[in-house]
């Protein structure tokens, strides 16, 4: 009884701390149409991110994360190195003009 009750002890803490490293953060993100979700989605991945949804209404992306593998900060300054502004980074200006033409926003 006393290994069954270790064994499952054991297993709650390891999935505790698995589930407590995902984080997930909803941050503004500027942009305009498909082609924008296609690459802002792709580089919150690319960063490490497990799932990323940009809404193009709200210019906003929820990226799911865990913690031990990127962070918040990585996410953001890869979507900015693709040429897309956000919360913490604004794109560089080469990134930002190698953007199709539909996909320029209006900058700050």
């Amino acid at each position: 009884m006393k290994k069954v009750f270790s064994v499952l002890t054991i297993a709650m803490v390891l999935s505790v701390s698995a589930f407590a490293q995902k984080k997930t953060e909803t941050f503004a993100v500027s942009g305009n149409c498909g082609m924008c979700k296609n690459k802002i989605e792709k580089a919150a991945k690319d960063a490490g991110a497990t799932k990323a949804t940009w809404d193009d209404e709200k210019k906003q992306i929820t990226v799911e994360y865990k913690a031990k593998k990127t962070s918040l900060d990585a996410i953001q300054k890869k979507i900015a190195e693709v040429g897309y502004d956000n919360e913490k980074y604004k794109a560089e200006t080469a990134a930002y003009d190698k953007l199709h033409g539909c996909c320029k926003y209006e900058r700050n």
